[in-house]
């Protein structure tokens, strides 16, 4: 993927209106394709994203000896068989792993590998060598594993695995999914029951997707556990709609005059869904329309008006985990909300694909907005009726999520912007700038 290119964005010819549907859950994909490859037989996949992050976790469980055949369809999804390694476990691939941009595809494969007798390096591209590894390695090696170099912080790791793992009950310092399914796929080849506690919640689908591949699994508020050991067994996944990527459109139309939207088959999974109930206490028209579950996991429609008055509101370090990956499209609309908002204990965002607390208050400030940090959490200082300056040129670092928050800014501000490295938005949402076209004509 070149992430060279500026992009300039026009703004919107008119409001949001109709229905539009977003590409499968980035995470509820990565964890199909993944868990289908640990499985034994042939599962069938159907919605899976067809992104960078996604392609990076088909190539990889590829190199380690799962058969993929995941197709294009029409409406821009994957779908398919993979055929996983099952009880022989995955093969000596031929060498390093190189997982792109995806932490979630390096994260979730050292829990995989670890109960294997295998030395596989896993690296990756210069963003994601960057980011913390330590979280994940820490656990696994209490359960047997080890990492080449030890104590290394960031890729390229090897992970050393052992078939000896041992099951733990672990206390994680932070709430992260990624963690914990890594910890908990690493238990499900160690005797006995792994148990994960998190400070508080953090997305459950690998919860709600391991017993669909045949593993006991048990779940509460703030605790997973799995007990083996256990050989997966195939499964049938359909993918919903991701709602971090719906999060941009239901935003959009509620910061344009006269949008009327709504978003179908979207996962309304209650880990993900934080960014509505913190519309919702701003002041935006917006409303969950429940319409069945695929598997475990609830899907449904959003539905967003335009309304006039959003107010800035305090949103508690509990509720963060639940809309993490939305806080700089948020941050967006508080910039257009009277008062202050506040997001509480946001430090998690100083290593994702880049420094996004840092990149929040940057791109505020070129709009003319009062955004600041202090300690961990970010104010930002609402303008009603905030005018985007013209010519205003934004820097994505490379992060899809910012490369998107700031197209917004000019996409719902009247006037074109210019966003570096636009073409990150391929990570998780490849069309989102012709959906956006789309809806507003």
């Amino acid at each position: 993927m070149s992430n060279e290119a500026k992009a300039c964005i026009p703004p919107l010819a008119a409001p949001l209106r109709g229905v539009a549907r977003v590409p499968g859950d980035k995470s509820i994909s990565h964890r199909a394709v993944l868990f289908s490859a640990m499985a034994e037989g042939t599962s069938r996949l159907s919605g899976v994203l067809d992104s960078e992050d996604v392609r990076s976790s088909m190539r990889a469980v590829r190199a380690l000896g799962a058969e993929v055949d995941l197709r294009p369809q029409p409406d821009g999804s994957l779908a398919g068989t993979v055929c996983g390694w099952g009880a022989r476990g995955p093969a000596q691939p031929d060498g390093p792993i190189d997982c792109g941009n995806s932490g979630t595809t390096a994260r979730l494969l050292m829990g995989m590998l670890a109960p294997w007798d295998v030395r596989v390096e896993l690296t990756g591209d210069a963003s994601l060598r960057t980011r913390p590894m330590r979280r994940i390695t820490a656990p696994l090696m209490k359960m047997g594993a080890r990492f080449e170099p030890a104590g290394r912080e960031t890729l390229p790791i090897t992970v050393c695995g052992s078939r000896g793992l041992r099951a733990v009950s672990y206390d994680a310092p932070m709430a992260s999914a990624q963690l914990k399914t890594a910890v908990l796929l690493a238990g499900v080849y160690a005797r006995g029951t792994t148990t994960l506690v998190e400070p508080s919640p953090s997305r459950n689908h690998t919860e709600l997707m391991l017993p669909e591949f045949g593993v006991p699994t048990t779940a509460a508020n703030r605790t997973a556990s799995v007990t083996g050991p256990c050989v997966p067994r195939a499964a049938e996944v359909a993918v919903p709609g991701d709602p971090s990527s719906a999060a941009f459109l239901v935003c959009a139309a509620a910061l344009l005059r006269g949008s009327d939207l709504v978003v179908e088959d979207v996962s309304l999974n209650t880990a993900r869904i934080g960014f509505v109930r913190t519309l919702e206490r701003m002041g935006a028209d917006v409303e969950l329309r429940h319409e069945g579950a695929e598997g475990k996991e609830p899907y449904g429609s959003i539905a967003v008006r335009f309304a006039e008055g959003l107010r800035g509101c305090e949103v508690l370090a509990d509720k963060i985990a639940s809309m993490v990956d939305e806080i700089p499209v948020l941050a967006l609309v508080a910039a257009h909300a009277r008062g202050v908002t506040v997001f509480r204990e946001v430090g998690e965002l100083r290593v994702k694909e880049t420094d996004r607390l840092a990149a929040v208050v940057e791109g505020l400030a070129l709009l003319g907005v009062d955004a600041w940090e202090d300690g961990n959490d970010l104010y930002v200082e609402g303008q009603p009726g905030l005018a985007v300056p013209p010519n205003a040129a934004f820097d994505s670092h490379c992060d899809h999520r910012l490369a998107m928050t700031w197209a917004l800014a000019g996409l719902a501000g009247g006037v074109p912007v210019t966003v570096e490295n636009f073409d990150s938005v391929k990570i998780s949402y490849p069309r989102f700038l012709s959906d956006m076209q789309r809806l507003a004509q």
